[in-house]
């Protein structure tokens, strides 16, 4: 019986992603993108650190603190995590004890997430938190060096690292495009040598699934570290003239002062909606992940150069800005705005200690299932009752 090729980078055996090359030997097509440099262990040696010197930007409440010991009792004891924490809660900080304890024993850590905008957020503050480690961050256009005490790095970038990190930390595993990738879950799973901890605000039955049956534990956080509640979007049913309602509410928050988020459901919309919006106001801006000026204009805006970003979902996760207002053009179109996504749109405002009262804003035609379920949901995190 012929053997049959199996993928040694990707375990693929299936014949319509097998090629032939040039020397006549088969190579796989799925996983011919991630074919770069992989790391050499012995290239960057890891001693036990005495003092990581964490310094958090601010004090962890109670419940922040309950949950973060657990945590790094649970990397003590190799048992993985799932940290299911409503956006704003500071989520990342419920993990940097664990990531001390790793450093003091001289392990490996690293921090995924799918998207290399929050890759480039978080890099600076984990440094900040971390001052005495080397923190590199891993992504497309930053992959010069691969070495570090703490990785940040995409998921896409985990096939550098084959059974490399000692504890493995997981940010938004319910994002695009993690969730749903086979090959990305393998890549996840190879990179392991110890154990994880996964973080999402809006974690599917798959991801609670897969938990359970790795023996794990669930931890939930349903408030913001600053303890106010989550902002409640306001729906405005719009039939015609929809962009116009838009820059009315527009126009009314950068007059306040604020900065604002436009979202809308695709790159042409965006496109279009900032070509209007621009004839009417000034310091804004569009962002895509087809934008190769997008970190520029991303940092500008979080200086304050722009007051506006018209942006896809790319920006739904990650980026915190103080003083945020969030508005969704066209939130009924159902095949780009689930409730999840919707959830995490709206999880934008309000994050920022003195500026807890963000506001915002969906539109569309209709009040379809997707926004009805996203607005339950963030008044049921708030203890609301919901009718």
């Amino acid at each position: 019986m012929e053997n049959k090729f199996i993928c040694d980078r990707c375990s693929n055996s299936d014949e319509k992603y097998l090629g032939i090359g040039a020397d006549g030997k088969v190579y796989c097509r799925r996983c011919l993108p991630f074919s770069g440099t992989k790391v050499d262990p012995s290239a960057f040696p890891i001693s036990p650190m005495s003092s990581p010197k964490l310094r958090l930007a601010y004090p962890l409440t109670e419940k922040q603190e309950e949950i973060a010991v657990k945590v790094r009792e649970s990397y003590k004891k190799n048992i993985p995590v799932l940290i299911n924490a409503v956006t704003g809660a500071g989520k990342t900080e419920l993990v940097y004890m664990a990531m001390e304890e790793a450093l003091k024993e001289g392990k490996r850590v690293g921090f995924a997430t799918p998207r290399k905008d929050v890759v480039l957020e978080l890099g600076p503050r984990i440094e900040e938190a971390f001052p005495s480690a080397k923190v590199v961050c891993v992504c497309e256009g930053h992959t010069e060096d691969l070495y570090g005490h703490i990785i940040v790095l995409t998921s896409h970038q985990l096939y550098r690292y084959p059974h490399y990190f000692d504890l493995l930390v997981f940010d938004e595993i319910d994002a695009f495009p993690y969730r749903g990738d086979e090959l990305l879950h393998k890549f996840f799973k190879d990179s392991i040598r110890g154990t994880y901890v996964l973080l999402s605000a809006t974690p599917s039955k798959d991801d609670l699934n897969f938990i359970e049956k790795e023996k794990g534990i669930v931890l939930k956080l349903d408030e913001r570290y600053h303890g106010r509640p989550l902002p409640v979007p306001v729906f405005k049913r719009c039939l015609i003239f929809q962009f116009l309602y838009v820059l009315l509410d527009l126009k009314r928050m950068l007059n306040q002062g604020k900065q604002v988020f436009v979202f809308a459901p695709t790159i042409r919309e965006v496109e279009t909606l900032y070509e209007k919006l621009s004839l009417f106001l000034s310091n804004g801006e569009s962002v895509s992940s087809q934008d190769g000026d997008r970190e520029k204009k991303i940092r500008e805006f979080k200086e304050g150069k722009l007051r506006y970003l018209v942006t896809t979902s790319i920006l739904e996760r990650g980026v915190t800005v103080k003083n945020l207002q969030v508005l969704v053009y066209k939130a009924d179109t159902n095949y780009i705005y689930n409730a999840d996504t919707l959830i995490q749109i709206a999880g934008r405002a309000g994050r920022k200690k003195k500026y807890e009262d963000g506001e915002v804003v969906f539109y569309g035609a209709i009040k379809n299932k997707y926004i009805i379920e996203s607005i339950e949901r963030i008044k049921k995190s708030n203890g609301e009752q919901v009718l």
